[in-house]
């Protein structure tokens, strides 16, 4: 133990990248219980992973309808904000600032045209740059975490799931992003802001129920 704690405490600096709301539960249940230092619930299981060994995958998304607008109007739209190319297969985002969309059976590459995403820390991140100027703007929605006409599709089913999800008719559109960078997470943190939702998906993830903390 005493090593384990001295291993710690030479860590400069712990992000909390994953598991905000488990985190802010805990805290919650410590203070209902009034937990001094020496009860079970004023502690909580975490797990922490060097950021080098840690893989984060795009956060991609899908929206049930185009919000009133064609195909074709939401092309000409989008273009105010982003170049658009139509490509031959999947258009998987390469680097920062590209996207892929999948729209009536059709990939589509749009890069961010040079003067947008140029904020702060949060406002540059590829998930902010698509929904301030094309799922907000265009497809009407202002908050993803309650908005049930959008959806989020983990990197790691590839893009073929958005595919699906658009064929069966459970989404018009679906949209492709690059991964956000550990650095771009770091940034975030240190400028005291907070990650847009949704905007990372981690991997190695611990199996649930592999350890469990009792309270009482």
């Amino acid at each position: 133990i005493a090593a384990l704690t001295a291993a710690i405490d030479a860590i400069g600096h712990l992000y909390i990248a994953d598991g905000h709301h488990r985190s802010a539960a805990a805290a919650r249940v410590a203070a209902s219980r009034q937990a001094g230092a020496g009860t079970a619930s004023a502690w909580f299981l975490s797990v922490a992973f060097p950021d080098d060994q840690m893989r984060i995958f795009d956060y991609n998304r899908v929206v049930r309808d185009l919000n009133g607008l064609s195909a074709a109007g939401l092309l000409e739209a989008a273009a105010e904000s982003f170049d658009i190319e139509p490509v031959e297969g999947r258009a998987r985002p390469s680097t920062a600032r590209t996207f892929g969309m999948y729209l009536e059976g059709r990939w589509y590459r749009l890069r961010a045209k040079d003067a947008i995403g140029t904020g702060d820390a949060v406002a540059r991140l590829d998930v902010s740059i698509l929904h301030s100027h094309l799922i907000e703007p265009l497809l009407g929605i202002s908050d993803p975490r309650t908005d049930a006409r959008i959806d989020f599709v983990g990197g790691v089913r590839g893009l073929e799931a958005l595919e699906a999800r658009v064929r069966d008719g459970r989404a018009a559109v679906a949209f492709a992003l690059f991964p956000t960078g550990t650095r771009d997470l770091m940034d975030v943190a240190d400028a005291g802001l907070l990650m847009p939702p949704k905007s990372t998906w981690f991997e190695p993830k611990l199996a649930d129920g592999l350890l469990t903390h009792v309270l009482d």
